[in-house]
């Protein structure tokens, strides 16, 4: 069967549809891929920023270790002190316990304590009563001293055209007291040498420096202030031995005995001698009047009390005391 021109059909054409297809196709590549792109972008920039904050999150930890670390040193501290403080507290509870029995025991002894107390607190009366005379009298020599000052001044300038006199008068004055001295310490000498001679070696009595030294024991019974026998028998001797050398002192030599009292440490506290005051004074006073009745004249000797205040030996052995309780002789010069 013949077909005609007219009804000839034409082949169908694909290609422009598939260049279309392939175009959007294309299209839609290139879209993902600038999708990604910039997906990419800013994944890449949120990394790099997370990175950033790694180094510093890092940064961070690191500085928190050195922190931690530092505050382990202070916690280690903090225990060794806590340690140190806690070992001092213990040692001080100890202590504040050693006190505790320590005060019951002196308050045990309170007590017998008490009446020494009191003789200390009339001791101290009496040493502030002598005190006051002694600051009356050293106002008085001061006072006195002034005036002897102002004197002094006065006769200096009336004197101011004869200072090569007062000089030379000055110089034989002081040979003339050198010379009263030295004679004045001969006589001393021989006094004491014939003291030594008529009173012989004996242990509780002797020369300490410029002193003869008896021990109160000698001449006194324990805690009176009457001569004994046997201690007025050496005062006799000791008088006239005084006799004999006051006879060849010359008289422009105004000298003097001076007898000195002492006593040891231990307080005494009765009716006659409310302290070692009293009883140093009294021992001397015994021993002065005892050698104005033996004929010494009562302007060349002097009774003086030094109570427990001037020891011979700072001990507190019997033997100690024993040397302490003394009277003292000193041949010097008024």
């Amino acid at each position: 069967m013949a077909i005609s021109a007219r009804g000839t059909r034409r082949p169908f054409d694909i290609w422009p549809g598939f260049v279309d297809a392939l175009a959007s196709l294309l299209m839609l590549i290139i879209f993902v891929l600038m999708i990604f792109m910039v997906g990419q972008f800013y994944l890449t920039d949120a990394l790099t920023g997370r990175d950033k904050a790694m180094i510093q999150l890092n940064r961070r930890i690191t500085e928190l270790s050195e922190l931690l670390s530092l505050e382990q040193n202070k916690s280690t501290g903090l225990s060794r002190s806590l340690a140190e403080i806690a070992a001092e507290l213990r040692a001080s509870l100890a202590a504040r316990d050693k006190a505790r029995a320590r005060a019951k025991a002196l308050a045990g002894v309170a007590g017998s304590s008490k009446k020494a107390l009191e003789a200390e607190k009339k001791l101290s009366a009496t040493a502030r009563s002598r005190l006051d005379i002694l600051n009356q009298q050293i106002t008085e020599l001061r006072r006195q001293l002034a005036s002897i000052q102002e004197a002094l001044q006065a006769s200096e300038k009336k004197a101011s055209g004869q200072e090569v006199k007062i000089a030379d008068l000055g110089k034989r004055l002081n040979l003339a007291l050198a010379r009263k001295v030295l004679e004045l310490n001969r006589y001393r000498s021989e006094f004491f040498g014939r003291l030594r001679a008529v009173l012989g070696e004996r242990k509780d009595i002797r020369i300490v420096g410029d002193r003869f030294v008896f021990q109160s024991e000698v001449l006194f019974p324990t805690g009176e202030a009457e001569l004994q026998e046997g201690g007025k028998a050496q005062l006799a001797k000791l008088a006239k031995a005084l006799k004999e050398i006051a006879v060849k002192i010359p008289r422009d030599i105004d000298w003097i005995l001076r007898v000195d009292g002492h006593t040891d440490r231990r307080p005494i506290h009765n009716e006659k001698f409310p302290s070692n005051w009293e009883l140093s004074q009294a021992r001397a006073l015994a021993v002065v009047r005892y050698l104005i009745a033996e004929g010494i004249p009562p302007g060349r000797v002097a009774p003086t009390g030094f109570g427990e205040f001037h020891p011979l030996d700072n001990g507190g052995t019997d033997e100690a005391l024993r040397k302490n309780r003394r009277i003292e002789l000193k041949f010097t010069q008024r």
